[in-house]
């Protein structure tokens, strides 16, 4: 483990990642502090404040203004930089070059080179990183099957980019591979978790109908609860239990949730990660709720 540092680097150094041979040249560190506890190490010759926390945000900002100025962020980097954390600090970092660029091979960073439209850039503090749409596209592109479309679920849920709009624009002639184009159809961006999004795909893809995400049930003119997947005219709800329910105070608060959907005379069948492992026995429990 590093070594938590004691002393605070100098101001200028502070609040983004630095070229070492630059602080060094300024006079604002030595190369011995440099390579001390105070500093932490993102690329070659690219530092950071050890005290700053490592994110994939901090490496795709650090790579795109230091290592290739004008470069921009792309693929699950700018998903990240719009907020919606796609990839982490073992993840490298993309950045897209115009055609004809050479730059160098940098550990932890993938480089391609592609035309961009001008209008799919966007600056943010800064760093040029692709437009949420163009994100988003890029995104589906990468992911493979429904991870895709857990990653379209989460930027639309997000109020990064609208569904619509990323549907018409690789509905256009060329604009998309069918691959992305099915990942878009998939999407509905109402899941507030990727387990619900996997939770609604296994439920289509089992053959079982369509069910309404995040479903409003109303009993006799009053809000009963929403529902993360439900088939209103059965009666029936689906709920995925993520490991927030196990926090103090929240068993008592969804049994009481529970108890006023059975009274509104809904069934619920209640989903964790376990039973996501188990497909078949999790499809025959639901196809069995709405059989009753």
């Amino acid at each position: 483990m590093r070594p938590v540092p004691t002393t605070a680097l100098p101001a200028a150094l502070r609040s983004r990642a630095f070229r070492g041979t630059d602080a060094v040249r300024r006079g604002l560190l030595t190369p011995a502090r440099l390579r001390g506890p105070s500093c932490r190490r993102l690329f070659r010759d690219v530092y950071v404040d050890a005290r700053v926390p490592d994110s994939h945000r901090v490496r795709a900002r650090a790579a795109a203004r230091l290592l290739l100025p004008g470069a921009v962020v792309s693929g699950l980097s700018a998903a990240v930089l719009w907020g919606v954390d796609l990839a982490d600090e073992q993840d490298d970092v993309e950045l897209v070059l115009p055609p004809g660029a050479h730059p160098r091979r940098v550990p932890g960073v993938r480089v391609r080179r592609a035309t961009l439209d001008p209008a799919d850039v966007r600056v943010l503090d800064r760093v040029p990183v692709l437009a949420p749409v163009a994100a988003t596209v890029r995104v589906a592109a990468l992911l493979d099957g429904d991870e895709a479309v857990v990653a379209i679920d989460r930027l639309v849920n997000a109020g990064v980019v609208d569904l619509d709009t990323v549907r018409a624009r690789v509905a256009v002639p060329g604009a998309a591979s069918a691959r992305v184009r099915r990942a878009c159809r998939r999407a509905d961006g109402l899941a507030e978790s990727p387990q619900e999004t996997r939770l609604r795909l296994l439920v289509v893809d089992g053959g079982l109908p369509a069910p309404a995400a995040q479903h409003v049930v109303v009993a006799q003119g009053r809000f009963v609860a929403r529902v993360d997947l439900a088939w209103p005219e059965l009666r029936v709800a689906v709920e995925y239990d993520g490991a927030w329910h196990a926090e103090p105070g929240q068993f008592s608060r969804d049994r009481q949730r529970l108890n006023r959907l059975q009274a509104a005379g809904w069934t619920v069948v209640h989903v964790t990660a376990a039973d996501l492992h188990d497909p078949v026995r999790l499809l025959a429990t639901i196809r069995a709720a709405l059989r009753r």
